[in-house]
């Protein structure tokens, strides 16, 4: 009979909370749209779920959140890795990475320019030793990229044959996808193919499917996102509608969206962002803000990177991110924010890091810091009611919860809603 009740009770809140967010897609972008729409609110209702303790009446009851279950990332430098850093700054920044990040990106390693410039040289070495040390500190990695047919296209490549190029690609399939099966959790597929795609020109839109069944044939499990620019700008938004659909039409599965986040010049538009998300998760597929900067790229400190921001400049890019990352952080389709870089020593644009050079932290470090290990950190310190319950809403999440001395590590992910531990 107590097991009975007990199973009532968690049953109850998980419907409630099954009430609370199962409004379709559509109701939660009439939401976003509205004028009253309130980002802690969103916050609070895509981002929260509820646990529940059971233990003796009156008892004291602790949590503290370990993980997030959402996605705060960043880039993960080649140099930290392949003896191109000083032995300090290869420390420090992986240790940065640690404490800040719970999932990484290989920002260089596996582009098949950087592995194969030279036909048959294949260098592994780098993606190896990132993926090594990601596994010793439990850090998912996304893979970046398999295949990018704009800009970085060798000249090798360029001077095969027809028959030679697909042979080639099939080949670089054969090669990354059965070595990092399981590794990577998920891959940038052929990177912002919207913007020019040399491989489709030379052999037809059908390679592009062609290559997908490749990367499946030896790694069915693997995760394929598109990743592309100016989408989130509202810049390309509707042509990047139009390409997924074009994609989808040619029999490509797509497993989720990668937009950029650095397209905006020292400041973006709160609405516009909004919106883009908003068409985008119509598809209803995981997004992912892959690349995030603040400033960004069309701003000055990219087209002089000696430029250093005022104390006054600081502190706006700080209130930017915020901004930024409460923005898809709410938004329900987002999955998780990747930043481009957050080290100035290593990243495309310097003024955009959390550390500067010499590792001294940035307002935005102070800022990023402040959301996802403060505002958005799930600690609690209570007692159980006199039937020996203790209600806690806590962020999706990795939690540790102690009760008379005894300590249980819980999961509360988006999925459930909420979870039950009894003690």
């Amino acid at each position: 009979m107590k097991k009975y009740s007990l199973l009532l009770v968690f049953l109850f809140f998980t419907y409630y909370l099954l009430a609370q967010n199962s409004s379709s897609v559509w109701s939660e972008l009439k939401m976003t749209h509205s004028d009253e729409w309130n980002l802690a609110d969103s916050i609070e209702k895509y981002r929260t779920g509820i646990i529940v303790v059971k233990t003796d009446p009156k008892t004291s009851v602790e949590l503290d959140q370990q993980k997030h279950e959402f996605w705060f990332g960043s880039a993960v430098t080649s140099a930290a890795f392949n003896g191109n850093l000083s032995e300090q700054d290869a420390d420090m920044y992986k240790q940065k990475i640690i404490e800040n990040f719970n999932v990484g990106v290989t920002a260089s390693s596996l582009k098949w320019h950087h592995m194969e410039p030279e036909k048959g040289k294949v260098n592994f070495l780098t993606t190896d030793r990132i993926l090594s040390w990601a596994d010793e500190h439990n850090l998912p990695m996304r893979g970046h990229n398999l295949y990018w047919g704009i800009y970085y296209v060798q000249d090798w490549v360029k001077a095969l044959t027809d028959k030679q190029l697909f042979d080639e690609l099939g080949k670089r399939a054969r090669t990354i996808a059965p070595r990092y099966k399981d590794r990577f959790v998920e891959y940038d597929f052929n990177n912002e193919m919207m913007h020019g795609d040399y491989y489709q020109e030379r052999l037809g839109p059908g390679i592009t499917v062609k290559m997908v069944d490749w990367i499946r044939e030896y790694d069915p499990d693997a995760k394929l996102f598109l990743n592309d620019y100016d989408i989130l700008t509202g810049r390309m938004l509707q042509e990047f509608s139009d390409h997924i659909k074009d994609l989808q039409g040619r029999g490509m599965t797509i497993d989720g969206l990668g937009v950029q986040g650095h397209l905006h010049a020292e400041d973006f538009s709160r609405d516009t962002l909004r919106y883009a998300l908003d068409v985008l998760a119509k598809f209803g597929l995981p997004i992912r803000i892959t690349e995030f900067n603040m400033p960004g790229q069309r701003s000055r400190f990219l087209q002089d990177k000696t430029l250093v921001p005022t104390k006054e400049e600081e502190e706006k890019f700080a209130g930017n991110l915020k901004d930024y990352y409460r923005i898809c952080f709410a938004h329900p389709a987002v999955g998780g924010i990747l930043s481009w870089g957050f080290w100035a020593g290593a990243n495309w644009i310097p003024a955009s890091s959390l550390y500067k050079k010499d590792w001294s932290p940035t307002a935005s470090l102070n800022a990023y810091r402040s959301l996802v290990f403060d505002e958005w950190w799930t600690r609690f310190e209570g007692k159980s009611n006199k039937e020996g319950y203790c209600i806690i809403r806590a962020f999706f999440g990795t939690h540790k919860i102690k009760v008379n001395g005894v300590e249980k590590i819980i999961q509360l992910t988006k999925k459930n809603k909420a979870a039950y531990v009894e003690f």
